[in-house]
C-alpha cells in the first residue's frame, strides 16, 4: 500500500511540473532575467516538487512566490533537505551567497 502512495505521489507530482518545464522551455528564455533568487522561483518548485512531493513541494513552491517580491529577500535559497510546516513560521532561510562563491 505504501508503495502504491509513492508512485501515486510521484505521478501527481510529475503531472505538477510538466507545466512549470513548458514555463521554463518556452516562456522564460523570451523574458528579461528578473529573478531575485538562485535557483529561479521555477526551478525551486521543480525541485521542492520532485524531492518532497506534490503537496509539500506545492505549498514550499508557493512559499517562495510569496517571498519573491521586493521587500523580501534574495540570494542563494536552496531547497530544504527536509520541511515541516513549524519551518514557515521560521521565515526564509536564504542566505546572500552562493556556497560556491568565496569572500
Amino acid at each position: 500500500m505504501e508503495r502504491i502512495l509513492k508512485t501515486l505521489s510521484r505521478a501527481v507530482a510529475l503531472l505538477m511540473v510538466m507545466p512549470i518545464r513548458f514555463y521554463q522551455m518556452f516562456i522564460t528564455p523570451y523574458t528579461p532575467p528578473a529573478c531575485r533568487f538562485t535557483p529561479t522561483c521555477s526551478e525551486y518548485a521543480r525541485q521542492a516538487l520532485m524531492k518532497h512531493g506534490p503537496i509539500k513541494g506545492f505549498i514550499l513552491a508557493v512559499w517562495r512566490i510569496c517571498r519573491c517580491n521586493p521587500w523580501g529577500g534574495s540570494g542563494y535559497d536552496p531547497v530544504p533537505d527536509s520541511f515541516s510546516f513549524k519551518d514557515l513560521r521560521k521565515g526564509s532561510k536564504c542566505t546572500n551567497k552562493h556556497p560556491k562563491q568565496s569572500k
